[in-house]
């Protein structure tokens, strides 16, 4: 039985007390779904719930009393082998062992699906990510969010929303200047701009725009005058950055939905609209010279400039027409990945949402903090390439995808994280993504020796005999897996679902050391394998939908 399965019977329960008059409540008053949970001490039993309380006074009883009745209800049940009080009016459900280890074919049959859930279907969820400057390579930060803003995309895709993965472009704006100015000056001799760009891939950026304009045959741009080079390095330079930034991500198994050009905003005249239709509703006003937003009104903590008194727009003007651009592209749902010092875009991305007319709801932001790598007990500072910063490539070359991604998902995004590359490069139980990938393997290597043993899943199974206590304790963390997802979907934690494997993974091992799929000797195969074998499967769909979801390969050898 399914923690669904479960839900739905004590709902069904609950509005059969209704008919019969133990319970004075309307049908309506029924929640569509009765949360079921693990207890603390699983010797309290499979699950537990805490419905009478949420019901109890709507009905005008005690939480105890209304408890009672339903436990009474539930006991008579298939599938239920007891349900008892607990303190002020938890429900403790006991499932009858036939009924819990239904669960492990319930899980095969479901596959890929299982886990899957419905919250979000027919939205549309607009999942903006990384969006680093076409400067330079991604630095650790932006590595960060490639993986955590990857993850959420995959998880409400799981829950049933149109996700559109959306890198923004930065490419209207001083930086980029900046940037077309050091590859020039690296080219020309000139000095090194004092606010500009630096490391060896600025050099060989700079080396590829001068092979590849002589080999288009163009004008040498060291004999174009200045500003002209200046505008060609900028046009060529950001291109081929662009590109390499485009390359490592997908190297990491991530790839865009859309590339949105900031430009673009300014050149469609979309940023004019959005200002003058913020004019027209009061939304701005003028002072000093200067138009700002109202958006203390819609709960920032202050008025911002939008266009500045020399007429030239503010960033949070793009801002503005951004959001307007992808409510009109189908978006529900905006969700912006932004480093830590972005605290305070989270109330005026909102308040410029209002004043076009949004629900402020439409915005999310998710705020990520910083990274930092560990290598020999020492911080690592410094890049081979930028110079400056550690890179995506930097820390792949170190540990791979697999082992960057899992360590940087498995941790909240609002937390700082040092990762030890020694850790992660290591196979040892205490590497995290080694200890869940070789779980995987464990279980890929157990159907391949029952395989040569002859034990089919199809020629028997009984669930009663999966009567174990780890068999019991390892359904109980595969039927929590649903719940999981549905958490790191409501509150967009991937890491919930990475700490979830690594539970599920130590529970497995336990199981693996204490029982056994195969026989032994010359005992013959019995259901009892084969049972097992179910339950060993049912683990490996979990672990591989778990790591699907965070972007990680399940490996089936190690």
């Amino acid at each position: 039985m399914t923690p669904d399965e479960l839900s739905q019977k004590i709902r069904d329960a609950l509005l059969q007390g209704i008919d019969d008059s133990d319970f004075q409540l309307s049908p309506f008053d029924v929640p569509d779904e009765v949360r079921v949970e693990r207890p603390r001490q699983r010797e309290h039993g499979d699950w537990s719930t805490n419905v009478a309380m949420q019901l109890a006074k709507q009905a005008g009883t005690s939480p105890r009393e209304f408890a009672q009745t339903l436990a009474e209800r539930l006991g008579e049940l298939d599938g239920i082998d007891s349900a008892d009080v607990a303190g002020p009016g938890f429900l403790n459900i006991r499932l009858a062992a036939s009924a819990a280890g239904e669960l492990a074919r319930g899980i095969v049959e479901y596959g890929a699906d299982y886990g899957r859930g419905e919250s979000l279907t027919g939205k549309t969820v607009n999942v903006e990510f990384v969006s680093a400057n076409p400067t330079g390579p991604i630095h650790l930060g932006g590595t960060r969010w490639a993986a955590v803003g990857d993850s959420i995309a995959r998880l409400l895709e799981f829950h049933g929303a149109r996700v559109v993965r959306e890198y923004y472009f930065n490419d209207h704006g001083s930086q980029i200047d900046r940037f077309a100015a050091s590859l020039y000056a690296v080219v020309s001799g000139e000095p090194a701009p004092e606010d500009g760009y630096s490391g060896q891939y600025i050099q060989d950026i700079a080396d590829q725009v001068m092979v590849e304009a002589m080999a288009a045959g163009d004008k040498d741009p060291l004999e174009m005058p200045r500003e002209q080079a200046l505008e060609f390095f900028r046009d060529r330079g950001v291109t081929l950055m662009f590109g390499e930034i485009k390359q490592s991500l997908a190297d990491f198994g991530v790839e865009f939905d859309v590339y949105f050009h900031e430009d673009s905003l300014h050149h469609s005249g979309k940023v004019e609209r959005a200002l003058a239709e913020l004019k027209a509703s009061g939304a701005l006003y003028e002072s000093d010279g200067a138009w700002w937003l109202r958006s203390s009104e819609y709960g920032d903590e202050k008025d911002r400039v939008v266009i500045k008194s020399d007429g030239n727009a503010a960033y949070i003007a793009g801002d503005i027409a951004y959001i307007r651009d992808k409510a009109e592209r189908g978006a529900d749902l905006c969700v912006y990945l932004l480093g830590a010092d972005h605290h305070g875009y989270i109330a005026r991305l909102k308040a410029g949402a209002a004043a076009l007319g949004y629900a402020p709801e439409i915005v999310e932001v998710i705020i990520g903090q910083m990274v930092n790598l560990v290598k020999d007990g020492e911080p690592v500072r410094m890049s081979k390439r930028a110079g400056n910063v550690v890179t995506m490539e930097d820390l792949v070359e170190a540990v791979g995808v697999d082992a960057a991604r899992y360590a940087l998902a498995r941790s909240s995004a609002d937390q700082s994280i040092d990762i030890d590359l020694d850790l992660l490069a290591s196979q040892s139980n205490a590497n995290p993504v080694f200890y869940v990938q070789y779980a995987h393997a464990r279980t890929s290597g157990v159907s391949r020796n029952a395989a040569e043993y002859g034990i089919r899943r199809e020629d028997g199974f009984d669930a009663s005999l999966l009567a174990h206590e780890w068999e019991a304790k390892l359904l109980g963390v595969l039927g929590e897996f649903p719940r999981v997802v549905a958490m790191a979907v409501d509150y967009r934690e991937q890491h919930r679902v990475a700490r979830y494997l690594e539970e599920l993974a130590s529970v497995y091992h336990g199981w693996y050391d204490r029982t056994r799929v195969t026989p032994q000797g010359d005992e013959e195969i019995t259901d009892l394998n084969r049972t097992r074998l179910w339950l060993n499967d049912a683990t490996r769909q979990v672990l591989a939908n778990g790591l699907h979801l965070l972007g990680v390969s399940a490996p089936e050898r190690m």
